[in-house]
This record gives structure tokens, C-alpha cells and sequence, in this order.
């Protein structure tokens, strides 16, 4: 057996009779050949193109191309829309900006949780967490596994319904298939996160180009009164930007990987800026194409838009529709799971979250552990949980939490005035962000204040927990992996040691 330190660190010595090991010894193995001083960590894996896959492959879900609608329907009309989708993407790139300072100054994975962790505290950095681990994150990641299972199943069953079981059948495999992509290789996971996002693009572009040709043709009847004030609706611009600033959610994903991007400094603030303006480009002209074909009410009355289009624009090639939104669902689920894995990782570094969380695998250098744990939660709640209902609860968190870490940036300005700052961005990007952010959480209290109520008592429930698990710290005071390692296997085996 060969005994690595938590840290990573390895004895880089073979236990054999010839270096002073005795002759029933195990030799250790042998190290892969980019292994750096025989330490087992998380390679600097993700690249310029990687990063920006792993953004844009994160925010195009499946809601542009089923259900573009929430903002039309409070905005009120065409024109307006189209300025609420483009005033969201600049408000996103705000916020991409101002997390592009923080990844760049604070270069640890985590995302969120560090940022809360750095600026203000172990307490409040671990009530997000909490949130994250009980509801947030297996309940995201089932709904959208929920839409992989429902259209990749579609082509088949067409013109007759899925079966609800079939449905979550098709999604346990398709977690059960992130999940291993994500356990066996970080280079892997990027490959195919890179594969997934350009057939989203190319999807988009199914779109966009006859659109824009039937709109160059002159097909402008449904531009015409496009901001006709009596159709403008005041009272549900908010609610239409809320909509908005959802669809642009996951600009984020990158800074939960900080440790793994080569180059930080430079690789961070390019991949947002660059994905920014690929998604609001895309988002913007995928609404122009729609409304070029479609009028306000049949979008409205539509239950998949883009199905809609293809049936009028391609016929019956509007089939292949369904493979393309299940295709950018599985992006989603593997951009997600390779991110959120990072900050239970790091939370688990922190001393937050159980110690086999920060555990790495010796071979595949992949935090096995952390991409693991969110697996029996989130098929228990895929089978028995009403998700949807836990997801209402709980989305406005994600806008407070984002809010208070991008205000913890403005925080640190004054509080850690020489901390570096390889990129920084004006005072006034941060400041409206944060102010948009609380917003949000405000008008979430004032349209839904139950649900709202509800989903803040569930999130206060980390304060107990951090006093019981954390302050109160209750587990065992040692957790000294020992690690076996068959040279065919290279699967960690470990051996706990307790002293109380």
C-alpha cells in the first residue's frame, strides 16, 4: 500500500528491496505522466474554447427553444420584448464582469460559496450552501434532466404522449450517464461539453437563418405597430425582466472551476465577454426569427415554440427538433454537474461538508466523491419529490446570493483595498447588478410572498446547521485516508481512523 497525505501529496517512492522497502511490499504506482511533483490534484484542464463552452452550454437550456415566452407575455408587445431580451443580456454581461473580477483576484473554485466565504464569513457562505445542497441544486438538475427524458423520447412516440414512467426512466439515464462522464475524466466531460454546445449553436442557426431570410424577403407583418403604446404593459415589465434575466442564468458556471482554467487572469473575463455576446446574439435573433414567422398570439398559444416554426418553415424535419432541445438539456446537466461538483469540493476543503467530498481519484483526477453526492438526491426527488414546487420555493435565493456576492466585490474594495486585481471593472457594473438582484428578490416577496416565505424559512435552517455541524463540531477530530491502489483498478479505498 502507498499512503498519500489529505492534501494530495504522494511519497514518489517505490517500496521496493532496492530503495530500502522490504520485499512484501506493494510498489507504488506509477504516476501519469503530467503529474506534477506526484501530487494528486485537479489539472489545469479547461481551455479558452472549453471555458466558453461550458458557459454557453450552461445558459441555452431548453427555454428558448420551448418556451420563449414569459417576456412577450408581460411585456406586451413585439418590440418591447425584443428590448427587454437585449437589457437582460447587458445587465447578465454586469454581472458576468463583476464575477469576472472576482475569479480573477480570488482564484479558487466554488463560485458563489467562496466569493460569500471571502467577503463575508463562514456563516452566511454556508447557509447558501445549505440551500445549494438540500433543494437547490438536485431539484435544478432533475427538472432539467425531466425535459432530456421527455424530448429525446419524443421522436418516437410521435403524435401519441409519453408515458410518464418512460420519461423518468429515459432521465435516470441520462443522470446516470453525466454522472460517469463526469466521475471518469475532466477531459471528457470538456470534449463532449464542447460537442453539445456547438449543436446547440447549429440548432440556433437551424433557426435564425430561414427567419431572417423570410424577414429579408419582406415578411414584416408582425413588426408592424411593434411598440404600439396601448400594448405595452408597465406593471409587468418587471415581471418580464425577471424572465429574462432567468434565461441568461449560468454566465456563472465558470467560476466554480477557477483552480482548472489555465491562465485565469486572461482565459475568465475573454470566455464571459465572448459567451455573453454568443448568447445575446442568439437570443435576440432567435426572437426576431420567431416573430417573423409567427404572430405574438401564436407564440403565446404555442406549447413548444420552436416546434411550432419548424412545422411551418421545414415540414418534416420538425421531428429533429425535439433530438436538438434533449441534445442542449444533456449539455446543461453535464456544464452543471461539472461545475456545482467543484463547490461541494471546495466546501469540503473549507471543513463545511464531509472530508471524502475534497477527495480526489489518484487516476482520473476527478473529485469522485463530490460528483457523486448529489446523485441519490437527485433521482429521490426525480421519483417522489414535487420539484417544480421546491424550485418555486427556492429560485429566488439563487438572485439573493448572487447579489450578496457580487456586493461582498464592493465590500472588499474598501475592506481589501491591495488585494489583486488582475481585471477590474467600474464601481457602477457591480452596483446595478446587486441593486437588480435584490430587486428581483423583492418583487419574488411581493408577487409570490408564500412560496417566497416558504422557500427563505427553508434556507434558514443552515443557521442551526452550522452551529450543529460546524461550531458544535461533532465529528471525528482525524479522517486519515489510506490509500489502495491496484495498478488495474486505481480505485480509492479508504480506511478511517477515529479519535474523539
Amino acid at each position: 500500500m502507498t499512503r498519500r497525505s489529505v492534501n494530495g501529496e504522494g511519497t514518489g517512492v517505490n517500496n521496493t528491496p532496492q530503495n530500502g522497502g522490504h520485499p512484501g511490499d506493494t510498489p507504488a504506482p506509477k504516476e501519469e505522466p503530467d503529474a506534477p511533483n506526484g501530487k494528486v490534484e485537479l489539472r489545469k484542464k479547461v481551455t479558452l474554447l472549453r471555458g466558453i463552452s461550458i458557459i454557453i452550454g450552461t445558459i441555452i437550456g431548453a427555454g428558448i427553444f420551448i418556451s420563449p415566452k414569459g417576456i412577450l407575455k408581460n411585456s406586451g408587445s413585439v418590440g418591447m420584448s425584443l428590448v427587454v431580451w437585449i437589457a437582460c443580456g447587458v445587465l447578465s454581461l454586469f454581472g458576468a464582469l463583476s464575477y469576472a473580477e472576482l475569479g480573477t483576484s480570488i482564484q479558487k473554485s466554488g463560485g458563489h460559496y467562496t466569493y460569500i466565504l471571502e467577503a463575508f464569513g463562514p456563516q452566511m457562505a454556508f447557509i447558501r450552501l445549505w440551500a445549494d445542497l438540500i433543494a437547490i441544486r438536485p431539484a435544478g438538475l432533475a427538472v432539467i434532466s425531466l425535459a432530456f427524458g421527455q424530448y429525446i423520447l419524443e421522436p418516437i412516440f410521435m403524435p401519441c404522449g409519453v408515458p410518464e414512467i418512460a420519461i423518468k426512466l429515459a432521465t435516470s439515464i441520462g443522470i446516470t450517464s453525466v454522472m460517469y462522464l463526469n466521475s471518469m475524466s475532466t477531459s471528457w466531460t470538456n470534449r463532449i461539453q464542447i460537442l453539445l454546445t456547438f449543436s446547440k449553436l447549429l440548432a440556433i442557426a437551424i433557426i435564425i437563418v430561414p427567419g431572417l431570410y423570410m424577414l429579408f424577403k419582406g415578411e414584416t407583418k408582425n413588426f408592424e405597430n411593434a411598440f404600439e403604446v396601448s400594448n405595452i404593459k408597465l406593471t409587468g415589465l418587471p415581471l418580464a425582466f425577471y424572465s429574462g434575466m432567468y434565461a441568461y442564468a449560468g454566465w456563472f458556471y465558470l467560476n466554480f472551476v477557477t483552480e482548472e482554467v489555465e491562465n485565469p487572469e486572461k482565459t475568465v473575463p475573454l470566455a464571459i465577454c465572448i459567451s455573453m455576446a454568443i448568447v445575446t446574439f442568439c437570443y435576440v435573433l432567435t426572437n426576431v426569427a420567431y416573430y417573423t414567422v409567427m404572430s405574438a398570439e401564436e407564440l403565446l398559444a404555442s406549447q413548444a415554440v420552436a416546434v411550432t416554426f419548424a412545422g411551418k418553415m421545414m415540414g418534416n424535419f420538425s421531428v429533429a427538433v425535439p433530438v436538438f432541445v434533449a441534445l442542449s438539456c444533456f449539455g446543461s446537466m453535464n456544464g452543471c454537474l461539472f461545475a456545482f461538483s467543484r463547490m461541494f469540493y471546495v466546501a469540503s476543503r473549507e471543513g463545511h461538508l464531509p472530508e471524502v467530498l475534497s477527495m480526489i481519484h489518484v487516476r482520473r483526477h476527478t473529485p469522485l466523491a463530490a460528483v457523486l453526492v448529489l446523485y441519490p438526491m437527485t433521482v429521490f426527488q426525480l421519483f417522489v419529490g414535487d420539484i417544480y414546487s421546491l424550485l418555486n420555493f427556492m429560485s429566488f435565493l439563487r438572485w439573493l446570493f448572487i447579489g450578496v456576492a457580487v456586493l461582498g466585490l464592493i465590500y472588499m474594495r474598501y475592506t481589501r483595498p491591495d488585494m489583486p486585481r488582475p481585471f477590474k471593472v467600474p464601481l457602477f457594473i457591480p452596483a446595478i447588478f446587486s441593486f437588480t438582484c435584490f430587486f428581483m428578490v423583492f418583487l419574488s416577496l411581493y408577487s409570490d410572498p408564500v412560496n417566497t416565505g416558504i422557500g427563505f424559512a427553508i434556507s434558514l435552517t443552515g443557521i442551526p446547521a452550522y452551529y450543529i455541524f460546524i461550531v458544535f463540531d461533532r465529528r471525528p477530530k482525524e479522517f486519515v485516508p489510506i490509500l489502495l491502489l491496484p495498478e488495474n483498478e486505481g480505485w480509492i479505498i479508504y480506511k478511517t481512523c477515529f479519535t474523539f
